[in-house]
C-alpha cells in the first residue's frame, strides 16, 4: 500500500479463452531512424496486431520507455491473460494505455483537474492515476477504484491503441524481471505467449512518471517529475 492510502502500484514501464498463436509474428523496424517512433512497422502490421487483440490475444509493442504488452483492457480475460504471462501478482495494477487524450477522457471519469493535467502531460512518459469507473473491469487493479492511464509519446503505441481500442500497458517482462528494450531480450514465455510482436528496434528505456494529480502525489518520479510537481504546486 502506498503512502496515500492507495494500493496503485504501476508496472516498471501498457479471453474469449482464445488461445494464443503457437508462433509470434515478429515485425522487424530496427532500421527506424527515430528511437521513439516505429516508421517500418505497417498499417498492416499495426491492424495485425490489433485483430490480434480484438480476439482476445496479448502483443508486444514498443514505447517511448520499453516494450509493453497490449490486451483487450476492457475484457477481464484478456486482462488475467496479462497477468499470467507476466506471471505478475494479482495485487499489483495494471495501466491503461489510449490512443489520445480524448480518448482516454471519453472512458474514464476524471475529474477536471485530472482532465487539465492529462492535456498537459500526455502523450509522454507520464501514467495518470483517475477513477476507474464502470467501463474498464476491476480485474486492471485487484478491484481498486483507482486506474493508471497513458498516452505514450509512440506513434505505433498510439496507432496500436488507436486500431484495437484501450490496451493494457504493462511492461513485456516476467514479473521481478528487468524491462526490455530490444526484442532480443523478450522473455520466451513472454514471446511464446504473444500473437504478435511489433519490433521497432531497441527503446530508450526508463520508467513513467506516476502522478495522481487529484491528490497531489507522484507515486514514482521519473520524466518531468519538475515541470509535474510545478504544475500540482501552481494549478487549482
Amino acid at each position: 500500500m502506498n503512502a496515500d492510502g492507495s494500493n496503485h502500484e504501476p508496472d516498471n514501464e501498457p479471453t474469449d479463452a482464445t488461445d494464443p498463436s503457437d508462433s509470434t509474428d515478429a515485425i522487424d523496424s530496427t532500421d527506424s531512424t527515430d528511437a521513439t517512433d516505429s516508421s517500418d512497422v505497417t498499417d498492416a502490421d499495426i491492424e495485425h496486431a490489433a485483430e490480434a487483440i480484438r480476439a482476445g490475444q496479448a502483443v508486444v509493442y514498443p514505447t517511448e520507455t520499453v516494450y509493453g504488452l497490449g490486451a483487450d483492457a476492457t475484457d477481464p480475460a484478456a486482462v488475467e491473460r496479462v497477468y499470467e504471462l507476466k506471471d505478475r501478482p494479482r495485487d499489483k495494477p495494471l495501466s491503461v494505455a489510449f490512443g489520445s487524450v480524448e480518448a482516454a477522457l471519453s472512458l474514464v471519469p476524471a475529474s477536471d483537474r485530472a482532465a487539465r493535467f492529462a492535456r498537459a502531460f500526455l502523450p509522454g512518459p507520464v501514467t495518470v492515476v483517475v477513477d476507474r469507473g464502470d467501463a474498464l473491469p476491476g480485474e486492471l487493479t485487484d478491484g481498486e477504484p483507482r486506474v493508471g492511464i497513458r498516452v505514450p509519446d509512440h506513434g505505433t503505441a498510439r496507432s496500436l491503441a488507436d486500431a484495437a481500442g484501450p490496451i493494457t500497458a504493462t511492461s513485456a517482462n516476467r514479473s521481478g524481471a528487468g524491462s526490455v528494450r530490444r526484442v532480443e531480450g523478450l522473455d520466451s514465455r513472454v514471446r511464446d505467449g504473444a500473437a504478435a510482436v511489433l519490433d521497432g528496434g531497441e527503446t530508450p528505456g526508463g520508467e513513467s512518471t506516476v502522478v495522481d494529480p487529484d491528490r497531489g502525489v507522484i507515486h514514482r518520479a521519473g520524466p518531468l517529475a519538475d515541470e509535474i510537481r510545478e504544475w500540482l504546486a501552481s494549478e487549482p
